[in-house]
């Protein structure tokens, strides 16, 4: 007897949860998944921020054949001239303040992150690091340290040390606590596993402050808020706080794996030397991952993507009316829906995939769902979508 593909998905993919979602996908195009037997279901939360043009835009697919027929791997990062890498950080750079003139590539947001943290310690000589409570940078060593949360951290102690964990948007510990220790402090302008908590513009400047008096890093981490989510292309556009560090990943490679560090020149180049090759990788800037990046950023930009989120974000917070909806939070398309409690969220959020709608939760927020459709989903579909929301929100209450 042939073993499915859902029994061998079991048998020998490691799983992350004990209870996998086992949607069997056989294809995608734009906000949709197809599962094999041909069922649609609108992709709500984008693959978790990172289908951000939908997927397979003909843009992206075009770029990632031309590209995979001329070379795919040549060299570790760093050492060849690479057209693609070169196309797309002169596009992204010139996209971005002059201090944020410079990209080191890596292949996720988490190995972003990791470079960050050992820039801020080199250039600094300072150890200390200041994050901030339910804060979400990745799940390798250093970017678990930096997790604002305790319960996804305690199996994987020891961690780095000279960490510190401070209250978000708390001004007054801002103040006390980065001091002339720091080396730096990470944060995301919109905090993505809570439900999307929203970083105060006055927050934001005691911190820039505070790290100018102090010679730290000011690193923001916009792996989620980042290519357009938030509503303008990156999140820190919305404040009049420019960091010394851009983290970027998930929507950046229109669904192919690549992530990157954004500082200036002379930042990146402390990693040339004492020691040489102080951080590096293998597949970091792979030529196909960057030319599916650049094909993404210019159909966000030739497709004015941006200029529409808002309006899209306005038109669900008002189909979204309920009353067993307490709240919705975010910014652009990245809101939460807040419910009573975790088990009245779960049966929604399955509710929702068996009517055809993928919507998701949060790390540290399990009573919200997650909503990040596609930049490119139409307003039609968005009221579709709203439906599928409201319909299985009622399917559920009338079982309780």
């Amino acid at each position: 007897m042939q073993i499915s593909n859902r029994q061998l998905f079991l048998n020998h993919i490691a799983q992350v949860s004990p209870k996998p979602m086992e949607l069997e996908i056989i294809r995608a195009k734009g906000i949709y998944l197809y599962d094999i037997n041909e069922k649609p279901y609108i992709d709500f939360i984008s693959g978790i921020s990172v289908s951000n043009v939908g997927h397979c835009h003909p843009h992206v697919v075009k770029a990632i054949q031309e590209q995979a027929e001329k070379y795919m791997h040549l060299m570790v990062y760093g050492e060849y001239v690479q057209s693609p890498q070169i196309q797309l950080a002169k596009s992204l750079t010139d996209l971005l303040p002059e201090n944020l003139n410079s990209i080191f590539y890596t292949n996720s947001g988490t190995e972003a992150t990791e470079g960050a943290l050992k820039l801020a310690k080199r250039v600094t000589g300072k150890t200390e690091i200041i994050c901030f409570t339910n804060s979400y940078h990745g799940s390798t060593h250093g970017a678990l340290s930096v997790m604002g949360n305790e319960e996804f951290k305690q199996a994987f102690r020891p961690l780095l040390p000279d960490v510190k964990i401070i209250p978000y948007n708390n001004i007054e510990e801002v103040k006390k606590n980065i001091t002339s220790k720091t080396a730096c402090v990470i944060l995301e302008p919109i905090q993505s596993e809570t439900g999307y908590t929203v970083a105060d513009n006055q927050f934001l400047k005691a911190i820039r402050e505070k790290c100018d008096e102090h010679c730290a890093l000011l690193i923001f981490d916009e792996i989620q808020n980042g290519f357009g989510r938030s509503g303008t292309l990156f999140a820190f556009e919305q404040t009049a706080v420019i960091p010394d560090v851009l983290l970027l990943a998930k929507g950046m490679g229109g669904g192919m794996p690549i992530g990157c560090i954004v500082s200036c020149q002379k930042l990146l180049n402390e990693f040339t030397y004492n020691p040489v090759l102080g951080n590096i990788n293998t597949f970091g800037g792979n030529a196909v991952c960057c030319a599916a990046s650049l094909a993404c950023l210019q159909t966000i930009l030739s497709e004015k993507l941006v200029d529409g989120i808002e309006t899209k974000s306005n038109l669900i917070r008002s189909l979204l009316k309920h009353q067993a909806i307490k709240s919705i939070k975010g910014k652009g398309l990245m809101l939460s829906l807040e419910f009573e409690n975790t088990d009245l969220n779960f049966k929604i959020i399955e509710t929702c995939i068996n009517n055809g709608l993928i919507v998701d939760w949060f790390l540290f927020n399990t009573y919200s769902m997650r909503i990040t459709p596609p930049l490119i989903i139409t307003e039609e579909e968005i009221k579709l979508a709203c439906a599928i929301i409201l319909k299985s929100i009622d399917e559920v209450l009338v079982e309780v």
